[in-house]
């Protein structure tokens, strides 16, 4: 049995090794020790290897992450180095190894590294740049595919072609094979939209936004651009608007006062400068005309003296009771009426020729009562549908002929009829005087002409508010110094096209219910507006731009924490950071001053939280609004009424037929809301 097999063979070990010679024995004991010998250093060269791979493979790694090559995953393998990892390109993967190279032996390396699969080429930016001017429109930029560059050129020489203009169009418009992005298309319909309003302009088009810098030719054209491209603007396009209106070249330099049984007024009005404007109208104010009247700031004044002359004349008119007196230029003008004692006049006149600049020429003259008009007359109607009818006489058939012409230029070919008769005896200078009162007559939209040897009459209604100033300047100009003529012209509301904008009014009470519902924020002790509250800026700039200019103060407030002298300087600070982001916003801040006051006008008590946070404000202030009428003068201004005594003049500006009054302030204040202001 086996059992018993293994019991014999360990009886007779004992007595078999015993029986072993002592030579044979040290021969097994040598032969164990060297079987010994070779594990130990077996295991030795294996623990050797071990730990040069884990040097070599640390070494390479630490290289790779000092070179920030962090996606390298690095192994041994006995003498072989295995890299592997993801690289961003090609470049990298490249570097990678020859960093490795350098550690180690190249041979030994084994390239596992992947890379990155390209990526689609990132779509280019878009864009389109629009100068136009006189002498054509230049078009630069890069298009999507869609947009056809030769069809936008022909659009726009043939929309030339329609208005009889001869606009060269350059094109230096690339294309590219890519679909437009988001908000492109929005941007370009509009852009090509402003670009066909303003003849002056440079626009720049991009995805979402429109940047618009053009020229006006006047104030109201200004307004009436802004207006209608804050309408066309299409929601959710940033669009910043600059449109500037130099100021107007008066020619004749016109100012015209009146003063007689109607009161004391202003035919036209013109000032070179706002503090001359500010002293003309003290002075007109000062001889009785009600409220605050207005006067065009322009270019053209004869004289830095003019205010000083204008002042002076105003004067004179005051003391003799009644009488009108003009300035065209450096040509004076004083009509006397008829009541003004011979003394009184020649006093009064004796102390202005006196007392003029030297620049300035004075012609006065004293009404008769006796005085009688000629004979002769030349009459137009203007009927509201613009059919005139011209009556009376003219010299010779060349002067019927010419007036007839001239006639059916101002006022349509079709417009016109002539229903005159011929007289050689009219007085000299009645060809000017006739002429002169039809281009006058063609501001209107209803009215009439007269013309006799001692006077021109225009009279009528119109729908717009510089008429009467632009008709006093022709009949001043055209009839010359010493002259009488009168304008009874009444302004209608209804008739002008500017008169749909908002007033002043109307959008102080929308920039008023905008900051009671929302505040202005800054983060503590900055005068960066808060990120959270950019929104309302969006909103206020869209109400300015709807608006006509107006004179506004934008003012900052803080509670009394901190010094007064840095409260004061971070209110202003603040103020001046609104502004600033009104006017990136392509809101005209000409108008629009920035104002700290600190900690100096509070609105609650600095002894509580809630009233410092009322405190810490932003206020906007609208100077300039129309204060009510005293009911004394609650007559409505206007033209000269019916039967109005005659007024020797020269040209002037004719004035505003609205009743203008003294300037006052409204100041709109956001309700007082949680937050942390500083």
């Amino acid at each position: 049995m086996p059992r018993e097999r293994l019991a014999n063979l360990a009886s007779r070990l004992p007595r078999d090794f015993a029986a072993l010679t002592p030579r044979r024995a040290k021969g097994l004991l040598a032969t164990g020790v060297f079987l010994g010998a070779a594990c130990l250093a077996g295991l030795a060269a294996w623990a050797s290897a071990l730990a040069i791979e884990s040097r070599t493979a640390a070494a390479v790694q630490s290289r790779m992450l000092e070179a920030g090559l962090t996606w390298v995953d690095v192994q041994a393998d006995g003498l072989q180095l295995h890299l592997t990892g993801t690289a961003p390109n090609e470049a990298a993967r490249f570097r990678a190894v020859n960093l490795a190279g350098g550690v180690i032996d190249a041979a030994r390396i084994r390239d596992g590294l992947d890379v990155t699969p390209v990526t689609a080429i990132e779509a280019p930016k878009f864009s389109l740049e629009i100068l136009r001017n006189d002498d054509g429109i230049q078009l630069i930029g890069l298009l999507p595919a869609t947009e056809d560059p030769e069809a936008l050129v022909t659009a726009l020489v043939t929309q030339a072609e329609a208005l009889n203009e001869t606009t060269g169009v350059s094109n230096m418009i690339e294309t590219a094979d890519y679909p437009a992005p988001e908000g492109w298309t929005q941007a370009y319909d509009f852009g090509l939209q402003a670009m066909r309003l303003l003849p002056r302009s440079k626009i720049s088009i991009a995805e979402g936004r429109v940047e618009i810098k053009a020229i006006a030719d006047s104030l109201d054209q200004q307004r009436a651009l802004s207006s209608e491209l804050a309408a066309a603007r299409p929601q959710g396009l940033t669009a910043a608007i600059d449109i500037s209106a130099p100021r107007p070249v008066l020619t004749p330099f016109t100012l015209r006062f009146v003063k007689d049984d109607q009161g004391a007024r202003f035919d036209a009005c013109a000032a070179d400068t706002e503090r001359a404007r500010d002293r003309i109208v003290a002075a007109g104010t000062a001889a009785g005309i009600p409220g605050r009247p207005s006067c065009t700031i322009g270019l053209g004044v004869p004289s830095p003296s003019w205010a000083d002359a204008v002042g002076r004349g105003i004067a004179a008119v005051t003391a003799l009771g009644a009488g009108t007196i003009t300035f065209s230029d450096a040509d004076v003008s004083l009509v006397a009426a008829s009541s003004v004692a011979q003394a009184d006049f020649d006093r009064v006149v004796g102390e202005l020729q006196a007392t003029l600049p030297e620049v300035f020429s004075l012609t006065a003259t004293l009404e008769r009562s006796e005085a009688t008009s000629g004979p002769a007359e030349f009459t137009a109607e203007l009927a509201a549908g613009g059919a005139v009818t011209l009556r009376g006489r003219l010299t010779d058939a060349l002067l019927r002929d010419a007036v007839d012409s001239y006639a059916r230029a101002r006022f349509g070919m079709a417009s016109v009829q002539t229903l005159t008769r011929l007289d050689e005896a009219l007085p000299e200078g009645w060809s000017i005087r006739v002429l002169a009162g039809l281009e006058s007559l063609s501001l209107l939209v209803e009215g009439s002409l007269l013309v006799r040897a001692d006077l021109v009459e225009v009279r009528g209604v119109t729908g717009s508010q510089s008429a009467r100033d632009r008709i006093s300047q022709i009949l001043s100009d055209k009839l010359g110094q010493g002259q009488t003529f009168r304008v009874a012209v009444r302004y209608d509301e209804a008739l002008d096209p500017l008169a749909a904008l908002p007033t002043p009014e109307v959008c102080a009470e929308r920039i008023g219910a905008l900051i009671a519902e929302r505040k202005i924020t800054f983060p503590p002790g900055s005068a960066e507006i808060d990120g959270t509250t950019v929104g309302i800026m969006d909103s206020l700039a869209e109400i300015l731009l709807e608006c006509p200019a107006m004179q506004m103060e934008i003012a900052g407030h803080t509670d009394s924490q901190g010094s007064e002298g840095g409260n004061q300087a971070l209110s202003q600070a603040r103020a001046e950071a609104v502004q600033i982001a009104l006017q990136g916003r392509g809101v005209d801040v000409s108008g629009i001053t920035a104002r700290g006051y600190g900690e100096s006008t509070p609105i609650a008590d600095n002894a509580t939280e809630e009233g410092r946070e009322a405190n810490r404000r932003i206020e906007f202030t609208l100077t300039g609004l129309p204060a009510p009428a005293e009911p004394a003068l609650s007559a409505s201004p206007g033209s000269a009424p019916e039967g109005t005594a005659s007024a020797p003049a020269s040209g002037t500006a004719a004035e505003d037929d609205s009743p203008s009054v003294a300037p006052t302030e409204m100041t709109l204040r956001p309700r007082a809301r949680p937050a942390r202001d500083g």
